[in-house]
């Protein structure tokens, strides 16, 4: 069981931090904060020590969770893997191409483990709906809730890269062209965004990402030749509409009929996605495993995701 240390103890950090508390796999000894009263709160919530220097918060640990501002992610990324800790850094990865590089290179050097914080691989309908991708053809990815004044970045880094992500991995392949629409609503990022991604393989994705809804959604659904599967990820829950026979009604295919069948699969895990997170990352600490989102799929996330930015049609 390795011995973590969380720095940044910020919303995502106490998030960390509880989920911690109750994952046998994991232990955190130690909390670094600029703040020493929020280091101190979420140190006494977890039974840790707390510190605000971070030379001090690494001295008697194995890994980090960075849970700091996504724009401090590539400086103290660095300082960690250089000090010979394994890293799991909340995404992005770092918020310039050059900083994501520069972990990646530094983790292959100190032979560390470097993993990013997509948390939604670690969704148990997500993982489900890997399991049964078959021939792609299409996914559309709705990521939609209300305002929040905590939000930062703009909803691409915050919101979308996590579906950019998603999508290489039902595709399988990488992306090799993009179109984009942004709008700006509420704050002086982009709150609102399109993207349509087109694939080596032939898949298209449709991504929706919005900070500005009346509702809050997390729906992936994949279109293949032979069936549909819907995601919700919020409900942990998966169906599988399978086309088992279609006709047309009238000459000329105005009118047309399927029919089939819905699955519910039983999902093999459940449980909130940040414990499997969690406890994947402390896996991959002692058994030396390769991360299933390594350093590369957060460079090739945070690429595409700027990309989109630069280009995108802008309202």
């Amino acid at each position: 069981m390795p011995n973590l240390a969380i720095i940044g103890a910020g919303i995502m950090g106490a998030n960390h931090g509880r989920v911690a508390l109750s994952t046998p796999d994991v232990t955190v000894t130690s909390v670094c904060d600029p703040d020493p009263q929020r280091a101190a709160t979420l140190a006494k919530a977890i039974g840790a020590q707390y510190t605000t220097d971070l030379d001090e918060a690494l001295a008697d640990v194995d890994a980090v969770i960075l849970a700091t501002p996504s724009e401090t992610h590539g400086e103290l990324g660095a300082r960690i893997l250089r000090s010979g800790r394994d890293l799991l850094v909340e995404k992005p990865i770092a918020t310039s191409v050059a900083d994501a590089r520069n972990l990646i290179d530094l983790a292959e050097k100190h032979d560390r483990v470097l993993m990013v914080g997509h948390v939604e691989r670690f969704n148990p309908a997500v993982t489900e709906l890997l399991q049964l991708v078959d021939d792609p053809l299409s996914l559309e990815i709705t990521r939609v809730g209300p305002f929040s004044n905590r939000a930062l970045a703009d909803v691409l880094l915050d919101l979308m890269i996590h579906d950019v992500d998603l999508a290489r991995t039902v595709a399988g392949s990488e992306i090799v062209a993009h179109r984009a629409a942004t709008r700006i609503v509420r704050s002086a990022e982009q709150d609102l965004a399109f993207a349509l991604l087109m694939f080596e393989n032939g898949m298209i994705a449709n991504i929706t990402a919005s900070r500005v809804s009346q509702n809050k959604i997390r729906r992936v659904t994949l279109t293949q030749r032979n069936d549909c599967v819907i995601a919700d990820l919020l409900r942990q829950q998966v169906e599988v509409h399978r086309i088992e026979h279609s006709e047309f009604l009238s000459e000329g295919g105005v009118r047309y009929r399927q029919s089939g069948r819905v699955e519910i699969p039983f999902l093999s895990q459940h449980g909130e996605p940040l414990m499997h997170e969690l406890r994947h990352f402390a896996d991959c600490v002692v058994n030396r495993r390769r991360p299933i989102v390594s350093g590369e799929d957060g460079l090739a996330a945070l690429e595409v995701c700027l990309q989109i930015r630069d280009t995108a049609l802008v309202g």
